[in-house]
């Protein structure tokens, strides 16, 4: 067995943890199930549609959850799907969708929004710089296992 976890990982999975809690909470309070709402972000984030693919990679939900999802968000008239190029898609909202998307995903990137805002610009780079470059160094590690 390798080394025991340090104090500083455990705070920080605990902090990892604790701010998925507080997601899936916002999920619970939204009325909608939490990959349902990463599927959304995700497609707000783009603008008001997204390839399938990328909603995959960026919410970390499985293929199979993903496209379960989108299957319901489509029976429920939430979103569509469109041929992109070849046999890749794209899934966009629709009407109901961007209203549905307002009264829900907007609301969590409202918070936030508001969280960056409410830190000085130096605190808020600083925090991104750290998360990147922690990223970076995983992925790098976890491709040399």
């Amino acid at each position: 067995m390798g080394k025991y976890t340090s104090t500083e990982m455990k705070r920080y999975n605990y902090l990892v943890s604790e701010i998925e809690a507080a997601y899936h909470e916002s999920s619970f309070k939204l009325g909608v199930s939490g990959s349902v709402l990463r599927i959304l972000y995700t497609i707000c984030d783009e603008g008001e549609k997204c390839p399938l693919s990328d909603i995959t990679r960026k919410t970390g939900l499985s293929k199979q959850t993903v496209n379960s999802a989108v299957h319901k968000l489509e029976k429920d008239g939430i979103v569509f799907l469109e041929v992109a190029d070849g046999k890749s898609k794209n899934v966009c909202l629709t009407e109901k969708g961007v209203s549905f998307s307002q009264k829900s995903v907007a609301k969590i990137m409202d918070i936030e929004n508001d969280i960056f805002a409410s830190w000085n610009s130096a605190d808020v780079e600083k925090y991104l710089e750290l998360t990147e470059r922690y990223l970076h160094a995983l992925k790098d590690k976890i491709n040399k296992l």
